[in-house]
């Protein structure tokens, strides 16, 4: 079986690592916590004239490689492989790549070991990719391809969870993927 793993907010916690940023930088102002983002997209959740401000952070350079695992994920990852599970990173670039796709190389094969990085997979269009199950917290996922080859289990996060789908964390993958 072939299990495609997004990497922003299911293996790497982008969330954590902007709300930490934004709160070193901009103590006076607003933020929005994570359990009450309604978004996806962590940019428009906030108001218009702070929308520069917010994309300044995760464009920075570090920003990805510095995203510490979300818990449980890597050790997760690693047992599915070592179950004989076939595992890529299905993630996508952000448009203004310049920081963001070496830093996910780099984030893989700190947290996972460079043999790890062959099985990077980044692409604007994850329904192109061939795969059993992807985990991905993204809530609708589409492209060229109107039926994807694979079964889109979501990686439970508060602002997916309006979406009636399954769904999974790293504490209870196994009883969702039926291992």
């Amino acid at each position: 079986m072939r299990i495609l793993v997004d990497m922003d907010d299911v293996l790497a916690d982008f969330d954590a690592e902007f709300l930490k940023r934004w709160r070193a930088r901009h103590p006076e102002k607003m933020y929005v916590p994570l359990e009450e983002r309604t978004i996806f997209y962590v940019k428009e959740s906030y108001p218009q004239d702070l929308q520069p401000l917010v994309s300044e952070i995760y464009l920075e350079p570090g920003f990805f490689r510095e995203m510490m695992p979300v818990d449980g994920g890597v050790e997760a990852v690693k047992t599915m492989q070592q179950m004989g599970l076939e595992i890529f990173f299905c993630t996508s670039p952000l448009y203004v790549y310049k920081n963001c796709v070496l830093e996910k190389y780099e984030w893989v094969e700190h947290h996972f070991g460079a043999e790890w990085v062959n099985r990077i997979i980044l692409t604007r269009d994850k329904t192109l990719v061939k795969g059993d199950i992807l985990i991905d917290d993204k809530p609708i996922i589409t492209g060229v391809e109107s039926t994807p080859m694979w079964e889109h289990i979501l990686y439970d996060r508060p602002y997916n969870r309006d979406v009636n789908r399954k769904r999974l964390t790293w504490q209870n993958w196994k009883q969702v993927l039926g291992m």
